[in-house]
């Protein structure tokens, strides 16, 4: 039995994590085999990568975008392909548009970035949790600690470029995360199951 690997991507703020969770509920209810996983993992770079953010400034941009790319590779080595190979349903909560779109944002060669990400497995369901600029904005204002990257002025280009990868690539499923946590997770269920 083939798997399927289903990401959702979004900024801070857009509810990736929450639909993700949904998702993955659902999907167990209705007796399927269901990984749900996030980048940064819970590996030793990711947790790596979790203090970095912690941090006031980023000592290099460059550097972390590599760092996701490795704890990347080994996910994908370690959790996703097996999981894949045995049959289940993989969702993840980030994935490569993260590290493009923040990569990006950060002051990075898109082309570059694009290079280093290449070689990562393609998903079969990609969608992005996309709300308005204001929305992400008044949800951040209500977490305890904010990573380096949550102020208005950078989270306003990310927002722009996740908007702008949804023009560019007619495959990933723009999701509305504005309306009724209900609503929209009706709506990632029914594009995951397309």
């Amino acid at each position: 039995m083939k798997g399927k690997f289903i990401v959702i991507e979004g900024p801070d703020g857009s509810g990736t994590t929450t639909q993700s969770k949904l998702l993955a509920e659902r999907l167990v209810s209705e007796g399927h085999d269901v990984l749900l996983t996030a980048e940064p993992t819970d590996g030793s770079i990711g947790k790596f990568i979790r203090e970095q953010l912690k941090l006031k400034t980023i000592p290099s941009a460059s550097a972390l975008q590599l760092l996701f790319c490795a704890d990347r590779a080994a996910h994908i080595e370690t959790v996703v392909k097996p999981a894949l190979k045995a049959g289940k349903i993989v969702i993840s909560d980030r994935y490569v548009i993260s590290t493009l779109v923040y990569g990006e944002a950060l002051g990075l060669d898109p082309d570059w970035l694009l290079r280093v990400n290449t070689p990562f497995l393609e998903p079969d369901v990609m969608m992005i949790a996309l709300p308005s600029f204001p929305v992400c904005m008044e949800r951040l204002k209500k977490r305890r600690q904010l990573d380096v990257f949550e102020n208005a002025k950078f989270m306003r280009k990310v927002h722009d470029l996740y908007d702008r990868a949804i023009h560019d690539d007619r495959s990933i499923r723009h999701i509305d995360t504005e309306k009724s946590k209900e609503l929209v997770s009706k709506e990632v269920y029914e594009a995951a199951m397309e």
